[in-house]
């Protein structure tokens, strides 16, 4: 794509203008533009068609000017996931991926230049509505930005690569108002009856001959803290893949660079009662992924990531544990209450590094200082405690001689 495009001046005998060609680059085709001169055999009328030549030459040369082109979507997705994806990280290459998806679904784009303005607006209200009458689907304005900044980098890498000659204006997403330096759950760390309601509606969601397995599977988000797609490339005997290190003193994580939002390997501290459960696993059992889930079909393989998203989030239905007006539990907030555990237990950097946060902005924004209810609770604990009937007062200090106070 660095080589100049050249425009010249053309005449054609069946054809009463000046004509502009050059070859596109994306195609290797010759491509042809009429300059509405008419062809009267002056001298003046050719050195103007000469001079739009060298206009329109500067303009594609820089990217400001594209003759919509016939590059279709899918060469262009081809393309991109080809050059651009195998650079990124695993998990947003599958990010990608399930974005491209999903604008295929909802707007069928067949060729690139049809990704306009009208369209992405088109794709974004739909994000909003849905599904089906029940609104299936849906997603959260915070969902959608992400979904568009996804699609906005790529039509930057198309633009770079002159596939198109501007990028289209992208709609804006409803921010919600917040408190200065505050950060927003999309969802709460749920309790402890409540997992365990979940616990007790595994079987009549997947059925009795995986119920085992979806119920290790809870209990593993549960006492780790892990995060969905973390869980499902946690193997025991892969080095390549998030994997336990039981050996040594204490039991640890070892997360790939791939698979860590820092794109940095890290060994990390596991936490006691996720190490409690893995060891419970008999020897012969330990091996492949840790969590050998099955789908519910019945079909060999594992499920999807987002097919077990979805199996969580309707078993947390089934037990009726609402972590929002619209929305039931879901695997993150699994993964909420066991930071909310342990923010009462540590002080915010070790909190940050059992929670593989890249910031202490992000902890210390989630996780501590943000339950009023807790503090509370703990305060009003220790009152009662002190103004109890029939509670002996504090021991008086020691005196020294003579009534004064011992220093």
């Amino acid at each position: 794509m660095n080589e100049a495009i050249k425009v010249w001046v053309a005449e054609f005998g069946d054809r009463t203008h000046y004509q502009l060609q050059w070859r596109d680059p994306i195609t290797n085709r010759l491509r042809t533009k009429s300059t509405r001169i008419r062809k009267a055999g002056l001298a003046r009328d050719r050195k103007v068609a000469e001079r739009m030549a060298g206009e329109l030459e500067a303009k594609l040369n820089a990217g400001e000017a594209v003759i919509p082109s016939r590059f279709l979507w899918e060469d262009f997705r081809r393309r991109y996931e080809a050059e651009v994806v195998p650079g990124l990280a695993t998990r947003t290459g599958e990010k990608i991926a399930s974005v491209f998806d999903r604008f295929q679904k909802e707007i069928s784009p067949r060729r690139l230049w049809d990704v306009d303005e009208k369209r992405l607006s088109a794709f974004v209200s739909k994000l909003r509505r849905g599904m089906g009458e029940d609104g299936e689907g849906k997603l959260a304005e915070s969902t959608i930005a992400g979904h568009l900044a996804h699609l906005k980098a790529a039509l930057n890498w198309a633009k770079s690569q002159k596939l198109i000659a501007h990028l289209p204006a992208f709609p804006r997403i409803k921010r919600a108002k917040m408190s200065k330096g505050a950060k927003v759950m999309r969802g709460r760390p749920i309790t402890t009856e409540e997992f365990e309601r979940m616990l007790g509606k595994v079987e009549d969601v997947v059925g009795p001959v995986v119920a085992d397995r979806w119920t290790f599977f809870l209990q593993g988000l549960w006492a780790s803290g892990l995060r969905l797609t973390e869980s499902l490339e946690l193997y025991w005997d892969q080095e390549d893949k998030l994997h336990p290190v039981l050996t040594g003193k204490f039991p640890m994580l070892r997360i790939p660079a791939d698979l860590e939002k820092g794109n940095k390997e890290r060994l990390l501290p596991m936490a006691p009662e996720f190490a409690e459960l893995l060891n419970g696993v008999p020897e012969a059992e330990r091996s492949g992924p840790v969590f050998k889930l099955e789908r519910a079909d019945g079909k060999p393989g594992r499920p999807a990531v987002d097919r077990v998203s979805k199996t969580v989030s309707s078993i947390g239905e089934k037990a009726k544990v609402r972590v929002d007006v619209k929305k039931t539990a879901s695997a993150h907030d699994l993964r909420r209450a066991f930071g909310e555990r342990w923010a009462a237990r540590l002080m915010p950097a070790q909190l940050m590094e059992l929670m593989r946060h890249e910031t202490i902005e992000t902890t210390l924004s989630y996780y501590v200082g943000r339950n009023a209810e807790r503090t509370a609770a703990i305060l009003w604990h220790e009152h009662e405690k002190a103004t109890e009937p029939g509670r002996k007062p504090d021991a008086k200090k020691p005196r020294g001689k003579r009534g004064k106070t011992s220093t």
